[in-house]
């Protein structure tokens, strides 16, 4: 089984985007990725990001941005991020990142649901992408990311980070399996399973099960390369990501 479709997350060149962005993406196209994962913060910058698309042929499976709001967490208007995403022709706009405070009860799980449902009624899929604290929060005995998934619609997804599931403690595979076609992204990263971002390694040099994960979700339809950070030269990071996960993905 292989990966539907191979893209890159932008947040891991973000400091070569914030120097040269035309430059940086011609380098991703030279690498070979042929999709990213852009964020409405980078858009918002000017057009120099949808030039850059259009330019190298960039497909965008997936769209990033705060779509949940809560309280001392700031939303752009949302109208205004679907727009965004449809010009760069997103198939789902994603939620990445709500912070561990706002995951400390039932009721919080409840209220982030609540905005995320609000926002799939704007034309394009939502989803919401994990990192470790949903897994080490528990309710009842299971994880909070799971209890997420109870209270969303159905045509919301979800943009696993098996990399973060591991952090959290969970066994990454048995949880793909209980979330189920809910699942319809990943990131993939590796390394040692630490919190310590700088000892993130490309995929396939570190404790992951990458075959196994992509052999467990052919519903996938995009999976994104991430760092959160990288110690060595992060171009040559994304390219060891890419030659390890080419061959692994149909098209």
């Amino acid at each position: 089984m292989a990966l539907q479709s191979l893209s890159l997350q932008l947040y891991s060149v973000r400091h070569a985007l914030d120097d040269d962005l035309p430059g940086t993406l011609a380098r991703v196209a030279e690498i070979g990725y042929r999709q990213v994962e852009a964020s409405h913060k980078l858009y918002a910058r000017g057009p120099e990001l949808a030039r850059a698309v259009r330019e190298h042929g960039f497909g965008v499976p997936t769209f990033t941005s705060p779509l949940v709001a809560l309280p001392g967490r700031e939303v752009p208007d949302v109208e205004e991020v679907f727009a965004a995403a449809r010009e760069l022709g997103a198939t789902a706009v994603i939620d990445t990142y709500i912070p561990e405070e706002h995951w400390t009860s039932r009721a919080d799980v409840a209220t982030i649901a609540a905005g995320l449902n609000a926002a799939a009624e704007h034309g394009l899929r939502v989803g919401y992408h994990n990192h470790w604290w949903e897994l080490e929060r528990r309710f009842d005995g299971r994880t909070a990311l799971e209890v997420l998934a109870d209270d969303l619609r159905p045509e919301v997804v979800l943009e696993i980070d098996v990399y973060w599931v591991a952090v959290g403690g969970e066994d990454v595979l048995a949880l793909l399996d209980r979330l189920g076609d809910r699942v319809r992204f990943l990131h993939l990263k590796d390394g040692p399973i630490s919190r310590d971002n700088t000892q993130q390694l490309p995929a396939g040099r570190g404790k992951l099960p990458i075959d196994e994960i992509i052999a467990t979700t052919p519903q996938v339809e995009a999976g994104a390369v991430e760092f959160d950070e990288y110690a060595g030269d992060i171009f040559e990071g994304i390219a060891a990501s890419f030659d390890y996960l080419r061959p692994r993905t149909a098209a």
